[in-house]
């Protein structure tokens, strides 16, 4: 059987952070808060990265191993474009103006890798006439969420150098002075969800059909499999050049299914989750035995390894 679908739910411990801000007010810069709901009902706050920023960061790794593995991109992903397949004046003038939403979808799921697996809505001009085409993502992630009881963000204080001296920088204007400024560190143990829908890799879904060949869908799951790991490896976001995250520890639960049946996944915000999860796992298989397997990892290089071993069995 053909690998269907993944998922992760993971723990992951990183270390005075900064990825992931709200913004600044005056001179103190603000890291993103969210209020969750604790084992006892109780409402808390705690530091977050945000899923968007998540996939920000899988998405970057996933364009810059297409670019060495030579699949296809269209102009937009080629520069990073927000706009991504819209920015693609060549794509959009290759339509007739009677083009159908569908013809268009599948035209562009064939031309970019990224616009088929993270998701794209089309708003531009596609053959001379103005579009709406949805396509949704194949990988879903969520929030990174801090564990109330093992998750702290401290602010520190920060001067900036001026060599002429205290009296002379604080007079001056136009950010040339010796400013203050506030930045915040968070540390902390982050539950982490995320899933992928490989059987949606090269899927019209206006259609409900393929339109890529098997040895180009093979290609193009190794590649976001990689992408997905190398965003735990290297989780790029703000700050990164003074404040390089200490990832110390990631452990958790990959599990795959093989079918119709969803890979499930588990929060760990619940210190129970790897039972939960093997739980569900084994009553998913007691409907029809073997459609979904969980594996577990202790540590970065376990992850490394499990997911390495995916990515072979793919096409195999």
């Amino acid at each position: 059987m053909n690998l269907s679908g993944i998922a992760v739910s993971a723990l992951a411990t990183i270390n005075l952070h900064s990825l992931n801000n709200e913004g600044a007010e005056g001179n103190y810069l603000q890291t993103r808060q969210v209020q969750i709901v604790d084992e006892a009902g109780e409402l808390q706050t705690v530091n977050a990265i945000s899923g968007d920023m998540f996939k920000h960061i899988q998405a970057a790794h996933l364009q810059s191993i297409a670019v060495d593995e030579g699949l296809s991109l269209c102009d937009g992903c080629k520069k990073l474009d927000a706009n991504r397949v819209g920015a693609d004046t060549e794509f959009a003038a290759a339509f007739e103006k009677d083009a159908t939403d569908s013809e268009i979808l599948t035209g562009a799921v064939r031309h970019c890798v990224i616009d088929d697996l993270e998701g794209i809505l089309i708003t531009s001009e596609v053959g001379g006439k103005k579009r709406s085409i949805g396509r949704k993502s194949v990988v879903e992630i969520g929030w990174l969420v801090g564990r109330p009881e093992s998750t702290r963000t401290e602010s520190f204080f920060h001067v900036k150098y001026v060599p002429e001296g205290r009296g002379k920088g604080a007079g001056e204007s136009g950010n040339l002075g010796q400013n203050i400024f506030h930045r915040p560190a968070s540390s902390g143990q982050y539950a982490v969800v995320m899933n992928a829908d490989l059987y949606r890799v090269g899927y019209n879904d206006i259609t409900q059909e393929r339109v890529l060949d098997d040895d180009e869908i093979n290609r193009r799951t190794k590649a976001l499999l990689q992408s997905i790991l190398f965003a735990f490896l290297k989780p790029s976001g703000a700050h990164r050049n003074t404040q390089h995250p200490h990832i110390t520890g990631l452990e958790g639960c990959i599990t795959l299914s093989y079918g119709s049946y969803p890979a499930p996944v588990a929060s760990p915000l619940n210190p129970k989750y790897r039972a939960e999860l093997a739980s569900v796992t084994e009553t998913l298989n007691s409907f029809k035995g073997n459609q979904v397997q969980i594996r577990e990892f202790g540590s970065v290089s376990q992850f490394a390894e499990e997911m390495r071993r995916i990515i072979e069995d793919i096409g195999a």
